[in-house]
């Protein structure tokens, strides 16, 4: 018969038993290396993923798969570089939320339209944060904090990395939910923030897991619940706000692979499925739960949903806090 293969997301066609060597291979990509662009530098959980990421999809494709930092501009520069790239699948970038939902949602006039303009493949990693407080703060368990905050309204101070950063926007769709009102505290960086937090200048804060692990196993601070609807195994004993009754709370940087727009469906489908393969190692999976990584690898087609869902959720909460970066 005719016409043309669709596309199946690539953990339900395995699952089904119908995922076919037809299907994920395209004998002529990759002929040579490929590019994968990323915007944090050396050291940064992007670039950390990237380099896992690259140094398997080298041994898997027999051509080296090589990672360049492209930073600047928050996070966008690489999303600008990434969509002026041939769409012929040699010059991959590792989005995030960050310039693929909550840049453009703070800048408009970026440059770039996450839609239009790139070939998203599929979710690699979630990122997600702890919300902490400093023991000082009366506050025992997630309900108490959320009943003091009610009860003395922008009195609590919570800390960022920054304006628009995720840390920030993670607390407004909090306080929306939940229906709180707390101070915003900006600092220059997370780890800046995590800082003010330990020495008393703010009472809680939304931070990344590795940043806060050994002050919640010493008591110098105190964790309420995680960011995402499922526990991390690198801290285990913090529970999820869904389970504190929080429900359906499920906010983290979501780190992904994308492609210029135009790029053929048969490198999509090949790089989708070489992608689900590396996620699933065991030797990855350990290393992410290291870094307090979560393994959001889940198909072009669910992925193409959730980043509109991310886009959508960011560009609300921004224009309901009223905030512009230019």
């Amino acid at each position: 018969m005719q016409g043309r293969t669709p596309v199946i997301p690539v953990v339900f066609a395995i699952a089904l038993g119908l995922f076919s060597p037809a299907l994920a291979q395209d004998a002529s990509y990759p002929s040579r290396p490929v590019r994968l662009l990323v915007s944090s530098g050396p050291g940064g959980n992007p670039d950390i993923l990237a380099r896992l990421f690259a140094e398997r999809m080298t041994e898997d494709f027999g051509h080296a798969v090589v990672v360049e930092n492209v930073q600047g501009a928050g996070t966008a520069m690489v999303a600008l570089t990434e969509a002026k790239a041939s769409p012929d699948g040699y010059t991959l970038m590792l989005g995030d939320s960050g310039n693929m939902a909550i840049i453009p949602a703070l800048n408009p006039n970026i440059g770039y339209d996450p839609v239009k303009d790139f070939t998203p493949i599929t979710a690699l990693a979630a990122v997600p944060t702890i919300l902490v407080a400093n023991p000082q703060l009366k506050a025992t368990t997630l309900s108490d904090f959320i009943a003091l905050a009610k009860q003395e309204p922008g009195k609590i101070t919570y800390g960022s990395g920054g304006v628009g950063s995720i840390h920030h926007l993670t607390m407004a769709l909090f306080a929306d939910q939940t229906g709180i009102d707390v101070l915003h505290v900006p600092y220059r960086a997370g780890t800046a923030m995590v800082n003010g937090l330990l020495t008393g200048e703010i009472q809680v804060a939304w931070s990344g897991i590795p940043n806060v692990l050994s002050g919640i196993s010493s008591g110098q601070l105190r964790s309420y619940c995680i960011s995402v609807l499922q526990r991390s195994p690198s801290a285990p004993a913090v529970p999820t706000c869904d389970e504190l009754g929080i429900k359906g709370f499920d906010v983290a940087t979501v780190m992904g692979l994308y492609a210029p727009a135009g790029a053929p469906p048969q490198v999509v489908t090949r790089l989708a499925a070489e992608a689900a393969k590396v996620m699933r190692d065991p030797a990855m999976t350990a290393r992410m739960d290291q870094l307090g990584m979560v393994m959001r690898e889940n198909g072009t087609a669910n992925y193409v949903e959730y980043r509109k869902q991310d886009a959508e959720r960011y560009a609300n909460i921004v224009r309901r806090l009223n905030l512009h970066i230019n």
